[in-house]
């Protein structure tokens, strides 16, 4: 599964794989593909430092790369706090209601609310791209479209490829003209943020859209037939994320969101604004539920949403209240059946990729005669 871009890159097959596990992300690239760790979660430089140490040493010299998120404007002087104050009291009270609801416990005293969603805040992405320059990264890829320009600028003095997320041809153009290097065309089915373009629409109107840059498949990719479809589709690999929350090496902070996972069908997700303000793909959940009915307050912009559920996921998750229990995911999660190995999970994708080659082979071959 080679193509011009992971040749560049110097990987084995054309698979980029999005992770927030730092196990993974070394499995992948150690697999052949290409392991890119997200940078959201960490709120400190210094534990993503740790990490970093952690994937360079397990990967065996193979190229990796870092996922952040932050916006194309920097949006300075703005503290947590100052963000924290906008949130309407009115949106406490119904995050408070529904917990009682459910009987959700309280967190003991002094006990951390968990992951807040600040890595989208000028200094924390900022903080983030000082630690990560520091190792040897080729790829440097943005949740929330094209980086400011200084960012670009500086990744490319480093010799890193800068890469972004698009849902529509329209977004495309817009990071090709700020000098992104690779496009990924996320569609509606896949995890987390995505526009309303399905993959099979949105991929072939983003390669032409942007050629001759290269381009990254995503959304509702899980097989190796799935790959060969995205590569004749016109793009140079792909982007897989939901795919690897159910590997042995996925450090999931719980084990009944894996059970889940493994439990859901393709058609147990939503699109919902419920976990960040902005529509993203995950389980659906009684919580899911409590935040799109229109009885409801309705959800806050990003990042208000965000900070006003994170220490409720935190109880949620720490007390396994399963109604509530949710993750970020996407329509794939049909495929994810059984918890195995990366490698598993490769061999399994080169082996279904060859299956689909002999097959367009076969049948092409017949149509020429």
């Amino acid at each position: 599964m080679q193509t011009e871009l992971s040749k560049k890159l110097g990987v084995e097959h054309a698979i980029f794989g999005f992770t927030p596990f730092p196990a993974v992300a070394a499995a992948i690239s150690r697999a052949g593909g290409f392991g890119v760790l997200g940078a959201v979660r960490y709120t400190a430089p210094d534990d993503l430092k740790r990490d970093l140490d952690w994937v360079e040493a397990h990967v065996g010299g193979a190229p990796y790369g870092l996922d952040v998120v932050m916006p194309a404007k920097k949006v300075e002087g703005v503290s947590e706090a100052d963000v924290e104050a906008m949130i309407p009291e009115t949106h406490r009270q119904f995050v408070q209601e529904t917990l009682a609801k459910y009987g959700v416990p309280e967190l003991a005293d002094g006990e951390a609310s968990g992951w807040r969603i600040t890595g989208w805040m000028e200094q924390v992405a900022r903080g983030q791209l000082d630690v990560a320059f520091d190792y040897p990264i080729r790829l440097l890829a943005n949740a929330l479209g094209s980086p400011p320009a200084d960012v670009v600028a500086r990744a490319h003095e480093r010799n890193v490829l800068v890469a972004a997320l698009a849902g529509s041809a329209r977004h495309a153009v817009k990071h090709k003209e700020a000098g992104i290097d690779i496009v990924v065309a996320q569609g509606y089915e896949a995890g987390g943020h995505t526009g309303e373009i399905a993959s099979m629409v949105l991929t072939p109107e983003v390669v032409d859209a942007v050629d001759p840059l290269p381009v990254l498949a995503a959304g509702g990719i899980g097989s190796g037939q799935q790959v060969a479809a995205a590569l004749a589709l016109g793009a140079q690999g792909v982007w897989l994320g939901s795919l690897w929350l159910t590997c042995t090496e996925a450090d999931m902070s719980s084990p009944a969101v894996t059970r889940k996972l493994l439990a859901a069908g393709s058609g147990d997700t939503v699109r919902s604004r419920a976990l960040t303000g902005k529509p993203a793909r995950q389980l659906r959940t009684e919580w899911t539920d409590a935040w799109d009915d229109p009885a409801g307050p309705g959800t806050l912009p990003m990042p208000l949403q965000g900070l006003l559920v994170a220490e409720a996921l935190t109880r949620i998750q720490k007390y396994e209240v399963a109604p509530l229990l949710g993750t970020p995911v996407g329509q794939i999660v049909g495929r994810m059946t059984s918890e195995r190995s990366v490698q598993a999970v490769f061999d399994d994708l080169t082996r279904g990729f060859e299956q689909a080659v002999d097959r367009i082979n076969r049948i092409a071959g017949r149509s020429g005669k």
